[in-house]
Formats: structure tokens, C-alpha cells, sequence
């Protein structure tokens, strides 16, 4: 199926087109359709398979359609509410992406930096509003924002929300909204009390779900390493300088680890930045816009932050730890290996990490390739998980015999020519 069978008005198709896009992912072949009939809808889904596409095409169709019946300024139509600041900003630009041919108006709010751009955005009117829950709340008391008007409402990373202590939040959002709307709700796991939450703001809803082995990309090389504690900076500064790779998002459990990572790459003059909680807006911003334009070829992020960091072409993941919750995995390798193109995975796996590895394995159903063949091994047992699974394809060796790197742009560019070639091939 095509995006022009889906039956998606001209200029929304248009700009899906200018993107790239023919066919859609099988979370935007199933939502797509529902969507456009106006149904609520409940969607199991991790990053990385096109979800904000499934939701932001429809709902832009929509709006489009009742563009002739509009009169006087613009009001809040539809509203997205997600957990971070990344996130928001990242649903944003492809609301705005997809929108190009049109006239809808999209804004995006967050906390963490001063209200007054985002208010005067307000103002002016919008169509679409994309929230975190704790600004959206803030300038609705101040009494900016009204949401009497919307007719389309999405509940995006809901265990997210969750984890994040925003539930609160939700049902105060929630009850704000009007009875007769269109609600959308996506999450990636369904635990109980998401699925009580999502009772109470879904009607009759459809329901689509893409399980985590069909998210994993299967364009997505995984391999892992068994590597002691104090063994995983050395490892990690090995492959950064041995690797052909032309971007490297590198998750870290903690805000801390993060930090540290940066540092030990920074003395061996591989230039990176940290993306976490702790960082101020501004910081993370330019850390992400720095990491999206090639500036910066390495990031390392935690979890939470990462929500929402969509890289073109983005090569590598390294799980510098091992995530202890497993459909944690399947975010986070989600974000190589996407719309059509090839990614490494790389995890690193100390002693106390190896029972987090057996959950990884069961829930994906795969045996990830052991890479033993690497400067800093360390004993390990065998981690091959109970229930069978379809193994994977062994991964070549293919390190460079060439010397460090000194992260410089020179050498940026050799690795992205190797890359590219490798791609090709």
C-alpha cells in the first residue's frame, strides 16, 4: 500500500512525498485508516516505527478539510501532550513538515525556559498545540490557552507519563477537554494503570499494536560485549576510534554516567555532549541541534532525555549500560536503522548486567551476536535466554586496522565516506 491509496488530501500528501515517504510503516497502514474516519483510537507502539506520521497526517487532513468553515481567528483545534521538552519539539517540526502546503499553524510549548516567545505565539493563534503537561497546566491558569475548542486530542508516550509522575497532570488536562473529540492515546507498554487511564479518555477505540519484535528494526545490526565495569571507558574510546561511523548516540542509565562519558571522550579529543534532565533547555537544545547538523558526531543521553531525538541517518547506538527494563532496548535501537536504512547496535554488558541482557533477549525473541574478539574481554556465562529464539546472522569483524582518530573534522568526514560505502554495499 502507497500513502496516496490511503486516500490523504493532495497538499499533506505533497509534503510526504517531498520527504521521501512512499509507503507507509505498518503503525501508519493501520492507524492512517481509522484516523480518517474519525475513530478514537488505543496504539501499542515503540519509537521508531512512525507513529507520530500515524497521528499528525490525519489529524492535518482533518484540519484541512474544515479550513472553508473557519471564521475569525484561529482556536485551538487540536492538542498533542507528551512528556519532554525534546519530544514536544521534535512532534512540532513534524507537524510543521508535514503541514508545508497548508495554511494550519502549529505551536509548541514546554517548560524549562521563559514563557513570553510562547505566549506570544499563543496570541497570534494556532491550530495545533503540542504540550508538556506541567507548562500546558501553567499558562491554562494564567489563562493563555482554552481548550473548549478542540476537537482532536493525542495522549503520546503515555508510560512515559507515568514513569514521570505526570499522571496527575493528565487527569486535570483531561478534564478540561470536551466531551465530543477524536482521542488518540499511544504507548509503548500497556500496564494496568495505563490501560485504566486510557478508559477513561477513550471511547469505543480501535486498537493497533506493533509488538516490540516487529518495532525492532530489522534492518538494525545488534551485537554485544562483555565487558568488565572499569573495562567499558577503554572499550568504548576503542570502537569511537577504530569504527567507521558518521553519528553515535550513546545511552547511559544515569544524569551522572552521562556527564562522565563526556569527559573521558573529551581527553581523548573526541568532542560529544550530555543531553539529560539536568541540563538546562537552552543546553540541550543546542546539544541536539548541534548533534542533528554534524557538528557534533557523538551524544550521549539518558533515556528520558533521548524522547524525541529523530537523526537522519544516525549510524550507531551504543548501549554503554544495559537498560534493566527491556522494551527499553527497542526505543532506544529504534533510532538507527529507520525508513529503510541500515544501523549498528552496539551493548555493552558487565557481570551484574547479564539477567537485564536474558530479558532483552526473551522479549525480542533474538539471540544479540557476542563480540569476544575486542581488546578488553571479560568472563562470561552463557546468557542465552530459556524460551528458543531465532538467532541472528553472525556479525562480520570489521574494525579498522587504521590508527585513532582524533575526532577533527577530517576524520569525521573519512568515517562518513566509509559508512556511506558500506551502506551501498
Amino acid at each position: 500500500m502507497t500513502f496516496k491509496e490511503l486516500g490523504i488530501t493532495e497538499p499533506i500528501l505533497k509534503a510526504i512525498e517531498v520527504k521521501g515517504y512512499t509507503h507507509p510503516t505498518p503503525i501508519q497502514e493501520q492507524s492512517i485508516p481509522i484516523l480518517l474516519r474519525g475513530k478514537d483510537l488505543l496504539g501499542c507502539a515503540q519509537t521508531g516505527t512512525g507513529k507520530t506520521a500515524a497521528f499528525a497526517i490525519p489529524i492535518l487532513h482533518h484540519l484541512y478539510n474544515e479550513q472553508p468553515k473557519r471564521k475569525g481567528p484561529r482556536k485551538i483545534k487540536a492538542l498533542i501532550v507528551t512528556p519532554t521538552r525534546e519530544l514536544a519539539l521534535q512532534i512540532g517540526e513534524n507537524f510543521t513538515e508535514y503541514g508545508k502546503f497548508t495554511n494550519i499553524k502549529s505551536t509548541v510549548i514546554f517548560g524549562g525556559v521563559k514563557q513570553g516567545s510562547q505566549t506570544l505565539a499563543l496570541r497570534k493563534g494556532t491550530d495545533i498545540l503540542v504540550a508538556t503537561p506541567g507548562r500546558l497546566l501553567d499558562l491554562m491558569d494564567q489563562g493563555f490557552i482554552s481548550l473548549k475548542d478542540i476537537k482532536y486530542s493525542v495522549l503520546d508516550e503515555a508510560d512515559q507519563m507515568l514513569d514521570m509522575g505526570f499522571i496527575h497532570d493528565i487527569r486535570k488536562i483531561i478534564a478540561k477537554l470536551p466531551t465530543e473529540r477524536q482521542s488518540l492515546f499511544f504507548s509503548a507498554t500497556m500496564p494496568p494503570a495505563i490501560l485504566s487511564l486510557s478508559r477513561k479518555i477513550l471511547g469505543n477505540p480501535e486498537k493497533v499494536t506493533v509488538k516490540p519484535e516487529q518495532a525492532t528494526a530489522e534492518k538494525v545490526e545488534q551485537s554485544v560485549y562483555f565487558v568488565s565495569k572499569m573495562g567499558k571507558p577503554k572499550l568504548l574510546l576503542h570502537l569511537l576510534q577504530t569504527e567507521p561511523f558518521d553519528s553515535a548516540l550513546i545511552f547511559s542509565r544515569t544524569k551522572h554516567g552521562a556527564d562522565k562519558i563526556v569527559r573521558i571522550l573529551g581527553k581523548a579529543n573526541i568532542t560529544a555532549a550530555a543531553i539529560h534532565g539536568n541540563k538546562s533547555q537552552g543546553a540541550r537544545q543546542r546539544a541536539l541541534g548541534n548533534f542533528k547538523s554534524g557538528h557534533t558526531n557523538v551524544l550521549v543521553a539518558t533515556d528520558i532525555a533521548a524522547r524525541g531525538i529523530d537523526v537522519d541517518e544516525l549510524s550507531h547506538v551504543i548501549n554503554y549500560d544495559l537498560p534493566n527494563i527491556p522494551e527499553t532496548y527497542v526505543h532506544r535501537i529504534g533510532r538507527t536503522g529507520r525508513a529503510g536504512a541500515s544501523g549498528i547496535a552496539l551493548s555493552f554488558c558487565n557481570h551484574e548486567e547479564k539477567a537485564y541482557l536474558r530479558d532483552i533477549q526473551k522479549l525480542i525473541k533474538q539471540t544479540i551476536p557476542v563480540v569476544a574478539d575486542h581488546p578488553f574481554p571479560d568472563e562470561y556465562e552463557d546468557v542465552i535466554p530459556e524460551s528458543p529464539v531465532k538467532p541472528q546472522k553472525p556479525r562480520q569483524q570489521r574494525w579498522s586496522t587504521k590508527p585513532g582518530n582524533d575526532g577533527g573534522s577530517n576524520n569525521n568526514q573519512n568515517r562518513r565516506r566509509s559508512y556511506s560505502q558500506r551502506r551501498q554495499s
